[in-house]
């Protein structure tokens, strides 16, 4: 029993899937952030023409 708890002590598989989660959770926040930056800058500019028109 106490070597089995060792060896599950040295296993590292599900801290690294953890890991790529947690990267690709934080990049996929980052792209929606840009997202809204860019379609609220958009949107602005397209409300300009159309003024200006």
């Amino acid at each position: 029993m106490l070597t089995t708890l060792k060896m599950l002590a040295k296993n590292e598989d599900g801290a690294t899937a953890i890991e790529y989660g947690l990267i690709a959770a934080l990049i996929a926040v980052a792209a929606i952030a840009a997202f809204q930056l860019v379609g609220t800058n958009l949107s602005s500019v397209f409300n300009t023409v159309a003024t200006k028109l």
